[in-house]
C-alpha cells in the first residue's frame, strides 16, 4: 500500500473511495458497481485520522462492502492550508548562503497598498533569529565560486538542540543550477540529527527567484512533521482496519500523487481539497455540454471560485496562502508549486459574525470550525455564525443536518445571533441573520467579481455550478448578485470534493530553471534535462497507475531579453534538433502576440524555465449517471417558511426530497430540496428542473421565458 505499488486488474467492479478532510467536515464518496455511497462527519481537529476512520467505516457499514473490497483510496486536506494560516506549524530554522538570511524579510520590497503608511508585510514563518547563513556560493550556472565550508554548517548543530528545531529549510543562492551544496548541508545535518526533518529549495521548487524558493521551501519544512505524522499514522490504521490497496493524495494541481510523494513535499497538498471540486465542476461542464462555467464550492471553514473555460480550469505556478491585508496580492505567503487557480475566501457556514467598531456587520474569515462549531451545533459554541444564520431563515431543516451528523438547536441559534448581531444594531434574531447572510453573500459575490475581473472573464454569460456542504444554500442568492441565469447541483453535492478525487487522474509534474537563449541553442543539454525530467515524473505515476498509456505534456517559461516575467509556450514532446529553436520562436511570438497584441521586432527571445507533466489515462466511472427514471407523481413531502431577501417576509415553500426527482420535474420556486448531506434553496426567481445526468438545473425564470 505505501511507496511503490501494482494495479491489479481485475475482472469485478472496481470499489473507490475518496475522502476530503476540510475544517468543519469530513466527506467520503464510495463508488461500486454502479452505485454511490457518501457521508459527512465532523472533522476531528485534534487528531484527524479519527474522524478520516469513523467516516470510512461509517461509508463500508452502508455500502456492504470490507476494507479488503476497496481498490484505490484517494486523500485530500486543507490541513496543510490551515497550519499555515492558524501558523500551527514546526518550529523551522532555515539555511542560506551567508549574508542572504534576510531574503524571506526583504521579499520583493514592493506595497500591496501605497497609500497605508502603516502596511504591514507578512510575517516570515521563520523568524530573523532562526535564519542562519553558511558559507558558500554558486554562480547562475551552478559553478562555486566558494566552495561549501563544512565547518559553517557544524557549527549550527548546537543551535537546532537549543532552540528545539524540529524542521530545516535550506535554500542556498542558485541551488536550482546545482544542488551539489545543499546536499551536502543536508548530509551533514542527517547525519548528526537523523530524527531531523529537512527541506532542500532545490528539491521542492529547483527555480530562480529566491524569494518564492525560499518560501516555498520554508512552507513545506513547516508543515512537513504534521504532516508526516498524520499521513504515517492515518496509513497505519488503514493497514489495520484491513485496506490493502493503493493510498493516493491529491495535490493542488489536480492530479495525484503516492503517500511518500506527498510526505516529502506535502506543501503540494497545500490546495488539494478545493481541487478536487473543480475537477468536479469540470467533469459536470463536460456531461451538460456547457463550455464557461463558475465553479462555486463552500463548505463550513472557506469559499472557494474558480473559473472553468472550455473545460479546462485555469492554471497557476503561484499562489499565496493566508493573505492578511484585505484579500490583496502580494499579502500572503508565496508559494510555488503546480496549483488550479482559484480566489479563497474565510466564507463558510462556520464563519463567525460580528459587529465591528464603526458599527458594521462582519463575517469571517475566523471560524467556529467544528469544535466547538457554530452555537447551534449545542457543544458550546456561543459564536454566531452562518448556519446559525441559515437555521433562524428557514433554510436549513434542524433535524437530520449534514446526514444526521448533528442535531441543530434553533433556539442557541437565535440567541447567539441576537448577542452578537441584534443587540449592537437593534434588530432581531430574523433581522440579524439576513443581515449575516447578505454580508456572507456579498463577500463571495465580490470575490468572484474581482476575480473574474483580474482574467479579463465575463462572469454574467457563465452557469454556474454549486456543490459542498453550504454552497446549494446560498447559490441561487449568490447566483442573483451575479446576474447569472443558470446554477446546477450536481449529484452527491453536499460532498462534491470527495467525489472529484474520483474523477482525477494520477499525475505529477517536475519543473527546472535551466536558462536557454534561442540563439544560442543546444538541443542536447535541453534534450538531456527534459530526459531527466520525464524519468522523475514517470516512476513516480507509474509506482501508482502502471506505465501503460501515460500521457507527457511539456511546456517553456519564455520572454524577451532582459523582461522580468514570463509567459507559457508549448515544447514538442520528441528529441529536439537544432531547429526547434525556431519552433519555439514562432510559439512564443504567437502567444505573445495573442497577450499583448503585437510582437517585439529585433528582441531576442529566451527559456528561463521549463516544465514536464505525466499523467495515466482518467479513471472510468461506473457510476449510472443519476436518476433519469420518469416519475410523474412526484409531491412534496412537506412546506417550510422561507426568508424571501426582497420582500424581507417569510414565503410558503414546498419542500422535496432530492431522491424523489426525475427528469419530468420542474416547478417554480420558492422551493426547497433536500438531501442526506445539503439543501438546496430556490428563490422565486429562478425555477428548478432535473437534467437526464441527475443534476439540479436552477434556471432564473425571466431569463426561461426570453428565450420561449
Amino acid at each position: 500500500m505505501r511507496g511503490k505499488f501494482v494495479i491489479m486488474t481485475v475482472s469485478k467492479s472496481v470499489a473507490r473511495l475518496a475522502v476530503d478532510v476540510g475544517g468543519t467536515f469530513t466527506d467520503v464518496a464510495l463508488e461500486y458497481g454502479g452505485t454511490q455511497v457518501t457521508t459527512k462527519v465532523l472533522t476531528t481537529p485534534a487528531s484527524p485520522e479519527r474522524g478520516v476512520l469513523s467516516g470510512i467505516t461509517k461509508a463500508l457499514g452502508e455500502s456492504g462492502l470490507t476494507a479488503s473490497d476497496v481498490d484505490i483510496l484517494i486523500h485530500g486536506t486543507t490541513l496543510a492550508t490551515n497550519a499555515l494560516i492558524e501558523r500551527k506549524g514546526a518550529k523551522v530554522a532555515l539555511i542560506t548562503t551567508e549574508g542572504l538570511r534576510d531574503s524571506v524579510e526583504m521579499a520583493q520590497e514592493n506595497r500591496f497598498d501605497q497609500y497605508d503608511i502603516n502596511i504591514d508585510r507578512p510575517t516570515p514563518l521563520v523568524p530573523r533569529y532562526l535564519r542562519w547563513g553558511v558559507r558558500e556560493r554558486l554562480n547562475v550556472h551552478g559553478q562555486a565560486l566558494i566552495p561549501l565550508a563544512e565547518d559553517s554548517v557544524t557549527t549550527l548543530i548546537p543551535d537546532i538542540d537549543k532552540f528545539e528545531i524540529a524542521a530545516v529549510a535550506i535554500g542556498l543562492i542558485h541551488s536550482y543550477a546545482n544542488s551539489m551544496h545543499e546536499e551536502r548541508v543536508a548530509e551533514i545535518l542527517s547525519k548528526a540529527r537523523p530524527e531531523l526533518s529537512i527541506t532542500l529549495s532545490s528539491e521542492v521548487c529547483p527555480e530562480i527567484r529566491e524569494y518564492e524558493r525560499q518560501s516555498t521551501a520554508s512552507a513545506n519544512a513547516y508543515v512537513q512533521p504534521m504532516m508526516s505524522r498524520y499521513l504515517r499514522e492515518l496509513d497505519s490504521q488503514l493497514t489495520k482496519l484491513g485496506f490493502n490497496c493503493p493510498f493516493l493524495l491529491m495535490t493542488s494541481g489536480g492530479g495525484l500523487t503516492t503517500l511518500d510523494t506527498a510526505i516529502k513535499f506535502p506543501v503540494r497538498l497545500v490546495e488539494s481539497g478545493p481541487a478536487g471540486g473543480a475537477i468536479l465542476a469540470t467533469e459536470i461542464a463536460k456531461e451538460c455540454g456547457i463550455n464557461d462555467v463558475l465553479s462555486f464550492d463552500m463548505g463550513g471553514t472557506t469559499a472557494k471560485i474558480c473559473l472553468i473555460d472550455n473545460h479546462s480550469p485555469q492554471m497557476t505556478r503561484t499562489f499565496e496562502v493566508a493573505r492578511v491585508y484585505r484579500n490583496l496580492k502580494g499579502s500572503g505567503l508565496p508559494v510555488r508549486i503546480p496549483a488550479i487557480e482559484m480566489v479563497e475566501i474565510g466564507a463558510g457556514g462556520g464563519s463567525i459574525a460580528k459587529v465591528d467598531n464603526m458599527n458594521r456587520i462582519t463575517v469571517g474569515p475566523e471560524s467556529a470550525g467544528a469544535n466547538p462549531g457554530p452555537a447551534s451545533y449545542g457543544q458550546g459554541g456561543s459564536d454566531a455564525t452562518v448556519t446559525d444564520a441559515d437555521v433562524v431563515l428557514g433554510r436549513i431543516d434542524p433535524e437530520g443536518f449534514a446526514g444526521g451528523a448533528v442535531d441543530l438547536k434553533p433556539k442557541l441559534a437565535n440567541q447567539a445571533l441576537e448577542a452578537a448581531v441584534g443587540k449592537g444594531m437593534s434588530l432581531d434574531s430574523t433581522f440579524s441573520a439576513f443581515g449575516v447572510s447578505e454580508i456572507v453573500d456579498e463577500n463571495m459575490a465580490n470575490a468572484a467579481r474581482v476575480h473574474a475581473i483580474e482574467w479579463g472573464k465575463d462572469i454574467s454569460a457563465r452557469s454556474m455550478i454549486a456543490f459542498g456542504g453550504a454552497a446549494p444554500l446560498h447559490a441561487v442568492r449568490l447566483a442573483e448578485k451575479l446576474n447569472i441565469n443558470q446554477v446546477i447541483i450536481p449529484a452527491g453535492a453536499g460532498v462534491g470534493s470527495a467525489i472529484g478525487f474520483l474523477r482525477a487522474p494520477i499525475s505529477y509534474e517536475v519543473v527546472r530553471s535551466r536558462f536557454v537563449s534561442l540563439s544560442d541553442f543546444d538541443p542536447k543539454m535541453v534534450n538531456e534535462l527534459l530526459h531527466e525530467m520525464s524519468t522523475e515524473a514517470r516512476e513516480i505515476v507509474s509506482s501508482g497507475a502502471g506505465s501503460e498509456g501515460l500521457i507527457e505534456h511539456r511546456l517553456a517559461y519564455m520572454r524577451y531579453h532582459g523582461q522580468g516575467h514570463e509567459i507559457v509556450v508549448p515544447v514538442p514532446v520528441r528529441q529536439l534538433t537544432s531547429s526547434d529553436a525556431e519552433t519555439l520562436r514562432q510559439a512564443f511570438e504567437s502567444e505573445y502576440s495573442r497577450l499583448y497584441g503585437r510582437s517585439v521586432p529585433g528582441q531576442q527571445p529566451e527559456v528561463l524555465s521549463w516544465t514536464l507533466s505525466v499523467t495515466a489515462p482518467k479513471p472510468k466511472s461506473e457510476l449510472s449517471q443519476g436518476n433519469v427514471a420518469k416519475n410523474f407523481n412526484v409531491s412534496a413531502v412537506g412546506n417550510r417558511q422561507l426568508f424571501d431577501p426582497e420582500t424581507s417576509k417569510f414565503l410558503e415553500a414546498a419542500v422535496y426530497n432530492r431522491r424523489d426527482l426525475s427528469i419530468e420535474f420542474d416547478v417554480p420556486g420558492p422551493a426547497i430540496v433536500v438531501e442526506s448531506q445539503t439543501t438546496t434553496i430556490v428563490s422565486k426567481e429562478y425555477s428548478i428542473s432535473v437534467n437526464d445526468h441527475g443534476h439540479l438545473i436552477l434556471t432564473r425564470q425571466s431569463s426561461k421565458g426570453a428565450s420561449e
